[in-house]
């Protein structure tokens, strides 16, 4: 088992709660590994964001707060807007067909929680396909650092966002949501494009906080 990536799921998913200890010397015993692999990972995990770590104080998961979470948010509305309508210009039809896919298997998955509600296997099955979906709406921007800092902010949203994407409340929103951003792809519309992103996460933003600057125009 990659003891790495295994943390850094349970980290994103909510398996730890915010600002609970993680201790070595404990999670060593869930991996049968030393104390020593344990803390290098989640010293990576401390440089990607999803870990805090102190000198004197070790490593804990980073508390929630509604700041962070709107600051959190802008991040992503900036990455995916910009990266959308890059791969706009530049996808092509071959961009589109792939968008369409990904957006085809999220939705299935989306639809079968709307009737049938949220079941473990349907969430994790759908963190694979949103993730898969927004990863392909960035994929023809031709800017390896803007794809590999998008994964950074995605995964501390979706960190985050744990407690609430398990009960799904919006899903239905989602469906409409999603679909409409693949409209405006397959549209080549960029203002479109930014708004459909914008209101997609817009719940997410604290109401009467003031966003960047790059967002107010779609506020």
């Amino acid at each position: 088992m990659d003891v790495f990536e295994d943390i850094r799921t349970r980290a994103i998913a909510g398996s730890f709660a915010h600002g609970e200890k993680l201790r070595a010397e404990i999670l060593r015993n869930d991996y049968g590994c030393s104390a020593s692999t344990v803390r290098e990972a989640l010293l990576r995990l401390a440089a990607l964001g999803l870990v805090e770590f102190q000198e004197q104080r070790g490593f804990r998961m980073p508390e929630y707060s509604p700041e962070r979470q709107h600051d959190i948010t802008q991040m992503r509305i900036m990455l995916e807007t910009e990266g959308a309508c890059r791969s706009m210009r530049h996808g092509g039809v071959a961009w589109e067909s792939r968008l369409n896919a990904a957006h085809h298997k999220l939705s299935h998955i989306e639809s079968r929680i709307a009737a049938m509600g949220p079941t473990d296997e349907l969430a994790q099955l759908w963190m694979a396909a949103e993730l898969e979906f927004h990863q392909t709406l960035l994929s023809a921007c031709g800017s390896d650092i803007l794809i590999e800092l998008h994964l950074q902010v995605y995964n501390r949203y979706r960190q985050v966002k744990a407690e609430y994407d398990r009960t799904f409340l919006h899903v239905t929103e989602n469906i409409r949501e999603h679909q409409a951003i693949v409209d405006a792809a397959l549209s080549g519309d960029e203002t479109t494009m930014r708004t459909r992103i914008f209101e997609h996460f817009e719940r997410h933003l604290l109401p009467g906080r003031p966003v960047a600057g790059a967002l107010a125009a779609l506020v």
